[in-house]
């Protein structure tokens, strides 16, 4: 008689621990999503500024058309994503890493609030980038387990794929600030 009660005990364990996995996946799932969707409002908002920074007229023509074209394409990318994402920091790198670049825009009306506003933009992607790359490594090391995978607890829900861009808009050389950090080259 205690045997049926310890197996049936443990039936009922083994099934609260199976369905306590599968809903960690499923929350998961949704942590991805929501960091998924604040990522991309992230990548709007800066390709927004980095738009509203080129028709400014705060820069010359030649560099106003580069960010502008880097913008558009970053705004308008469905799916790839990672690479318009990368070629308009490439293009804001270059724009700030010009020599005087700063310099040209003191003094200028709306310059530094526009400057303040874009790197704030470039830091909240930085920070977007890093939460929802963080959210799939754990949702990824969730659907790896053999309890997992042999159940299939994931049910049919997409594997998760990290996003990976070109975030930092210092440059390779600058010790000014760190490199890996998404702050504009002072």
């Amino acid at each position: 008689m205690t045997g049926i009660f310890l197996a049936i005990a443990a039936a009922v364990l083994l099934g609260v621990y199976i369905s306590w996995r599968a809903g960690r996946i499923d929350r998961l799932h949704a942590r991805v999503d929501a960091a998924s969707a604040a990522l991309d409002a992230a990548l709007v908002r800066r390709s927004s500024v980095a738009l509203e920074f080129a028709s400014s007229g705060l820069l010359d023509p030649a560099t106003s058309v580069l960010l502008a074209g880097a913008a558009h394409d970053a705004r308008s990318a469905d799916t790839a994503r990672e690479l318009p994402e990368s070629d308009l920091t490439r293009a804001l790198r270059a724009v700030f890493s010009q020599p005087g670049c700063r310099a040209s825009l003191e003094g200028r009306e709306g310059a530094q609030e526009l400057l303040a506003e874009l790197e704030g933009a470039a830091h909240k992607v930085f920070l977007a980038r890093q939460f929802y790359n963080g959210a799939v490594a754990a949702t990824q090391a969730a659907r790896h387990r053999w309890l997992a995978r042999m159940l299939r607890l994931a049910g049919g829900a997409p594997q998760p794929e990290f996003f990976e861009i070109d975030d930092s808009l210092a440059g390779p050389g600058e010790d000014a600030q760190r490199s890996d950090m998404p702050h504009l080259a002072r």
